[in-house]
């Protein structure tokens, strides 16, 4: 419940000071007794009353009109033993006793501290709080005014944000990484060498992951994990100074990692030379001695001699080329959420960008945040698209501030119909997963890091947004270029009605002029099919979960394959009871490994993804009684890079007998088909749009060659290659913009197909876009 209390000043009223809580005790007058804001009513007596609680929140200093200008502002106070929640119109004057940096400078008000000072207070009016039906909180509040008001305070008697407590006392011993012995809980110093920001687990935890040396030159893994995200260490970059209580030692793969135990605790320090050596914890109390700053010290300057920890890739937006992955340090000027799986961060550093950078499409009333016209015409203003794992930290940023960004990418763009020699647009994406320690985190306002970037900031102080803005101005800050979709037909048949399209008498090409009501599937990843060019059958893309288990099931039960054509090279893991084998053919054996055709057996989904990175054709197997065969063709037979290649059941031979791998150049899906007697399918793009105009709706589809034109994008592409997903969701958004209504939504002008097709016996009439692609409209 909330209490306001109100202090008005004219003059100075009696402020006065402890040091520890307890004497408030001896402050209250006799003729008074404490009592607890819980029973307080507005029918009580305040005149035998006062009132001892803690701080936590005060307002601004505002000029009250009805008291003729009268200085006075809000706090709201805690009861000392309930959750009861009291708020206070007071004085100016009151300020000074809750900010323990002003307790001897009366004539000051400095409001910006945090501290929850003790207070108490006597001499106060009850008055009906006025917010009480509305915000169901406590239904008085307080007046401080007359000659009868004083305060007396106790700073940071209970702190509940106060910074936290050092404790001098020396009762720590640290171990060497070096020495480091299985199943113990120990305490460590180290230097980061690699860290991931805090990121969601598979579980309720937020985890992280950082890797540490010392002068033994041992280096060790961390895993991290903690309810909250706040709750995990403050790292900032490569090269920072750990400190690490109470964690647990385990050996892994022959490598020693810590691992979080009950009570642990981390403290980190800046790895900068000579930079003051102070604690960033978030922990409320921690020990820190003189002993351990002399130990941070020494850690600085031996990280300092390692050229391993001079790899530091933060670099300002001045500097920024196309491709880069890059560390930014900024402030957060706005936000906005795009969709379910991407959220916008306008950001800046102070620096303005050497490349045009590219406006992203928002609506103004999704903006979270301060405008950022003037900024964004001086190049001044970083779009960050942040994806998949990175979104829930990204939601919870305000504007304001200040981050950290790890494995930024710089991506360079250009219309698809604009010319060679025209300036490419600089975009930023801060893509899924955690490699390279990608992520994101806020920097805490007393950070170090910080001061050289306000400094930076405080050059453009006079940059003002409030100017004129004209509609020109407006299209320029919120939208691109909009998207239109244009025919490339050649036909010249006169445009038509969808009315007339569904009278009209099959078959029949025509043009029409309309709009997109809806489309299927929602889920754009769905739109992409497997189609049998053979057997005309088609089928979805299976998920990833699917094929790991497919790969785990083949696995189970393992049995190498004797084949006279294959040359055999196996592991066994013993930790994991199950062996690998790869084999390539004896006709292969010394060529180089982007000709050879390997096919691998007993291994998982991921460490088949992994390596394919670096061989271009992989074909997972298993064993049928020592002959070698393919896995269920509900898996995908070829791995090449990035992309998988089905084959289709009901038309594959799916046969070892006879092989032939002699007399090919190279390898791809198609020849590593046609030697395995692999059906291939081939990746299509089918979706389904209900237009509409001014007579009637109707259903289209755009099929197969069409829809790649249409999104000027290869199917197969568009299966592994994220840019090329996010064009085809961007153009999406741009034909239906979430939350639009038909009215707002652009015209399309499309060729029609319209055909009819056999359905239970019956004819049925179709439609089917054709001929159309999406452009860029200068």
């Amino acid at each position: 419940l909330v209490l306001f209390i109100c202090c008005y000043c004219c003059s100075c009223r009696p402020v006065h000071k402890v040091n520890y809580s307890s004497d408030l005790d001896a402050k209250v007058p006799s003729h008074l007794h404490c009592v607890s804001p819980t029973r307080l009513t507005v029918t009580s007596d305040p005149s035998d009353r006062c009132v001892k609680a803690r701080l936590v929140h005060k307002g601004p200093v505002l000029s009250c009109v009805q008291k003729d200008g009268t200085e006075m502002l809000k706090a709201k106070i805690r009861g000392e033993c309930s959750s009861f929640i009291l708020t206070l119109k007071c004085n100016s004057c009151f300020s000074k006793i809750i900010n323990r940096n002003d307790l001897y400078a009366p004539d000051k008000c400095d409001l910006r501290t945090t501290q929850p000072d003790v207070v108490l207070l006597a001499g106060f009016t009850i008055r009906k709080s006025p917010s009480f039906l509305r915000d169901k909180e406590h239904p008085c509040h307080l007046e401080m005014e007359g000659d009868d008001a004083s305060v007396f305070g106790c700073p940071s008697a209970a702190p509940s944000r106060a910074p936290p407590a050092v404790r001098s006392e020396a009762k720590y011993t640290y171990t060497p990484l070096n020495a480091l012995k299985p199943k113990t809980v120990v305490n460590v110093y180290g230097v980061v060498t690699f860290f991931k920001p805090p990121f969601p687990s598979k579980g309720s935890d937020y985890s992280s992951m950082i890797k540490i040396t010392d002068q033994s030159d041992a280096k060790v893994c961390c895993n991290i994990f903690a309810k909250n995200m706040d709750d995990h260490p403050v790292i900032l970059k490569v090269g920072d100074i750990i400190r690490l209580h109470r964690f647990k030692t385990e050996l892994y793969n022959d490598s020693m990692m810590l691992i979080t135990c009950r009570g642990w605790s981390a403290v980190t320090f800046d790895g900068i030379i000579d930079s003051p050596v102070v604690p960033r914890s978030t922990s409320k109390s921690f020990h820190f001695v003189e002993s351990e700053k002399r130990r941070v010290q020494e850690l600085r300057q031996w990280a300092a001699d390692q050229s391993v920890l001079s790899n530091d890739l933060t670099v300002p937006l001045s500097v920024v080329k196309p491709c880069m992955y890059f560390n930014l340090t900024c402030q957060l000027l706005a936000k906005a959420v795009m969709d379910s799986r991407c959220v916008l961060l306008k950001v800046w550093d102070g620096t303005k960008c050497q490349h045009p950078l590219l406006n992203v499409a928002v609506p103004p009333d999704s903006v979270e945040g301060e405008s950022t016209v003037a900024k964004d015409r001086m190049n001044l203003t970083a779009n960050v698209l942040v994806y998949d794992n990175h979104i829930e930290v990204a939601r919870s940023l305000k504007p304001g501030m200040f981050l950290r960004i790890f494995n930024l990418h710089a991506l360079s763009q250009r219309a698809p119909d604009e010319q060679s020699n025209q300036t490419e647009q600089l975009t930023f994406h801060l893509h899924g997963g955690t490699v390279y320690g990608r992520g994101l985190r806020n920097i805490p306002q007393d950070s170090q890091e910080l001061p050289p970037l306000k400094r930076q900031l405080e050059n453009h102080v006079d940059l003002e947004d409030d100017d004129e803005v004209n509609d020109d101005t407006l299209l320029e800050m919120w939208y691109t270029p909009p998207e239109s979709v244009v025919r490339t037909c050649q036909h010249t048949s006169q445009r038509v009605t969808l009315a007339q399209v569904k009278r009209s008498t099959p078959p029949l090409v025509c043009h029409v002029r309309a709009q997109v009501k809806t489309y299927h599937p929602q889920q754009l990843y769905q739109c992409l099919k497997l189609f049998c060019s053979k057997c005309k059958i088609m089928r979805e893309v299976p998920d990833d979960n699917t094929i790991a288990e497919l790969f785990c099931e083949s696995a189970r039960g393992y049995q190498p394959c004797h084949e006279t054509w294959a040359a055999r090279s196996s592991a066994s893991l013993s930790k994991q009871g199950r062996n690998i084998s790869m084999y390539i053919s004896i006709d292969m054996v010394g060529d180089d490994t982007q000709s050879q055709l390997i096919f691998v057996q007993g291994m998982t989904l991921n460490e088949v993804c992994m390596l394919s990175r670096d061989h271009k054709n992989l074909v997972p197997v298993r064993s049928d009684n020592g002959r070698m065969n393919l896995i269920d063709l509900t898996a995908p037979f070829l791995f090449c890079r990035d992309k998988r290649y089905y084959g289709c059941k009901e038309c594959s031979l799916n046969t070892f007998e006879n092989p032939v791998f002699t007399g090919v150049e190279t390898w791809d899906e198609h020849t590593v088909a046609e030697a395995l007697g692999v059906q291939l399918m081939e990746y299509r793009l089918l979706m389904e749009f209900k237009l509409e105009d001014h007579t009637d709706t109707l259903e289209a589809l755009l099929w197969e060659r069409n829809a790649e034109r249409f999104f000027s994008v290869s199917a197969v592409d568009a299966s592994a290659k994220q840019d090329v997903q996010e064009r085809i969701q961007t153009i999406m958004d741009t034909l239906q913009p979430q939350g639009s209504n038909i009215e707002e939504r652009p015209w399309l002008d499309l060729c029609l197909s319209v055909y009819t097709v056999k359905d239970n016996g019956r004819n049925k009439v179709c439609y089917q876009i054709t001929d159309a692609e999406v452009r860029e409209v200068n």
